[in-house]
């Protein structure tokens, strides 16, 4: 075991003189407390150190011990419906060991290395394996089953392997001979670097939704399965909410949940919520199919910069497995504002904002790690990563948001004056986007309706006519404008309420599935069809505007339930009654 001594302690950041045998990567443990540390740069005068835990008491002549290895973390059953901190130290056992507050220098492992676990074998002797082959099966709770794969840099012939039973994590399980004769044992659990993206065959096109029953979302500004989005907004606009929405509803697998720097009351909420949610798949708790990473914002602030690595490499090994994964990532600024601070220690150049200049690059590493993709054991999985964003003043000029701009495909802006009026989702329709769209076009028109996109984008031209119209509205008033755009404001008001504001209390309202999504639409623009061919007509807005279809319309979100169409064959025969009343009226 390499050992240095400190020279020198700058806050989370240490430095080592006169040993130049550290990597780079390499985890380190520092003081009498070992306190775990990573190197981040090597010179012949200096060896730095950034210590994921508070240095507080650390002293020149404090011994650093080297591992050899990189900073990684376990992969094995066990980490379902765990809750790590930031380098995946499960918090349930840290709180035993210590009580409410973390204390420094725990030494507890990432899983539980004695408990049993259900082991079903896939292989026999003889077999020839490859590497990120599936070798055995693992019930890991009530919603996922757990596969044990092949190490991505081994493969080979099976020369051992044991019956079907119960085994701890590090039993070995097979002993696996490769080509040069060296023989490795494979257990269930196995190390990986969380900087380094675990290897897959080949990357395909992102071409199906990840349908999550929030209709501005997957109708108007659709996410891929294996897609990237950013949700930028100020205080109190709904980015946990949204998240919150996304991690119960989404059509995923498994969701991972990265409190990355916020505040404490508000992960304790989060953590406490994710227990109460109920799974609508299987009406078990959500966290079956859950992990949860909490570092909050008064935990050192080193290891927040290491929490979203550590969450996106769990999320690649249940990926390796064929499950689609959905990383809520709240907040991307916190790990931002981490990164300025390590910087600023490490006296580099400050880019703009203070920022360092290498945070567009950094949140590449992260962004760039989803992706839909064939596995090594020929089985398709995904990463999808929704990123929050946390812009000081609401103001996405600022450098975070601006750079995730550029590794994303969806931004879902979301807007102060929509939250404080409390109309929720708070996505403000006019300044966010998919890129996705053409994608998953074929899709939609496939599997929902070949009118689908040709809905969303006629709902789109109404509300971006919408915003034009109110500017002048706000000069001149809304009487001088003719009938038309009158009917035009009235439609998209019935857009707003009724199909892109949505209840997440509501148990109807809370999930609506794509077929709704789309006959909503229908019935709207059907509606929009109707009225204007009255207006043609010289009928005065001000007369179509008394009758109630209007608001009966914005209440078809509450009234008609989710698995039956027939309450819209009745609305299309009331607006063809109130297009009838009418005409007879007029006649």
């Amino acid at each position: 075991m390499i050992q240095g001594k400190i020279s020198g302690v700058n806050g989370p950041v240490i430095y080592v003189k006169d040993q130049m045998d550290f990597m780079v990567g390499e985890m380190v443990y520092v003081g009498n407390e070992k306190l775990v540390g990573e190197v981040i740069s090597v010179t012949t005068e200096f060896t730095t150190v950034e210590v994921y835990e508070d240095t507080t008491g650390l002293k020149a002549g404090d011994i650093v011990y080297g591992t050899g290895s990189a900073m990684a973390v376990t992969l094995g059953p066990g980490i379902i419906s765990n809750i790590f901190d930031g380098i995946e130290r499960p918090l349930g056992e840290i709180g035993k060991k210590t009580g409410k507050y973390i204390g420094r220098g725990v030494s507890v492992t990432s899983l539980d290395e004695e408990k049993l676990w259900d082991t079903t074998m896939m292989i026999s002797v003889n077999d020839v394996v490859k590497a990120g082959q599936i070798i055995a099966t693992v019930p890991e709770g009530r919603a996922v089953v757990h596969k044990v794969m092949i190490p991505p840099d081994i493969s080979g012939k099976v020369v051992s392997v044991v019956e079907n039973g119960q085994y701890k994590i590090w039993d070995t399980l097979a002993v696996v001979e490769d080509r040069h004769g060296e023989k490795h044992k494979i257990t269930m659990a196995q190390k990986w670097p969380i900087r380094v993206p675990r290897p897959y065959a080949s990357r395909s096109y992102a071409n199906r939704p990840l349908i999550t029953g929030q209709r501005i979302i997957d109708s108007l500004f659709p996410l891929a399965k294996g897609g990237t989005a950013a949700i930028p907004g100020g205080f109190g606009t709904g980015k946990t909410m949204t998240q919150h929405q996304l991690a119960k509803w989404s059509d995923a697998d498994i969701v991972i949940y990265i409190g990355c720097g916020e505040r404490g009351n508000e992960m304790t909420e989060v953590l406490e919520d994710f227990k109460k949610l109920v799974d609508p798949r299987t009406q078990n708790p959500l966290l079956d199919r859950t992990v949860l990473i909490a570092n909050t914002s008064n935990m050192p602030v080193a290891a927040r910069e290491a929490s979203i690595y550590t969450g996106v490499t769990l999320a690649e090994y249940y990926r390796d497995m064929g499950y689609h994964v959905a990383i809520m990532a709240d907040s991307t600024s916190r790990w931002a504002e981490a990164l300025r601070e390590l910087s600023g220690r490490l006296e580099e150049m400050p880019a703009e904002e203070g920022f360092p200049a290498y945070l567009a690059s950094k949140l590449s590493s992260f962004y760039e790690r989803a992706g839909h993709v064939n596995t090594l054991s020929q089985k398709e999985g995904s990463i999808t990563i929704i990123g929050a964003v946390s812009p000081q003043g609401g103001d996405f000029s600022e450098p975070v948001t601006q750079n995730t701009k550029r590794f994303i495909r969806c931004f879902y802006a979301l807007d102060k004056s929509l939250a404080y009026a409390r109309h929720f989702p708070a996505i403000q329709w006019l300044t966010s986007y998919s890129e996705y769209v053409d994608d998953l076009a074929t899709w939609y028109n496939k599997n929902v309706d070949e009118n689908f996109m040709n809905d969303r984008n006629e709902i789109l031209r109404i509300l971006t006519e919408e915003s034009k119209l109110n500017e002048i509205v706000k000069l001149i008033g809304s009487d001088v404008l003719p009938d038309d755009q009158k009917l035009t404001l009235e439609i998209a008001r019935v857009i707003r309420l009724g199909f892109i504001q949505q209840n997440a209390f509501h148990k109807v309202d809370t999930y609506v599935p794509l077929r709704k999504q789309f006959l909503m639409m229908e019935t709207i623009l059907y509606l929009y069809k109707k009225a204007a061919a009255l207006v043609k007509m010289n009928m005065p807005m001000s007369y179509i505007r008394e009758h109630s279809i209007f608001d009966h319309i914005i209440a078809m979100k509450y009234d008609t339930p989710n698995d039956d169409d027939q309450p819209f064959e009745t609305y299309r025969k009331e607006i063809d009654a109130f297009y009838d009343h009418f005409i007879e009226t007029n006649a």
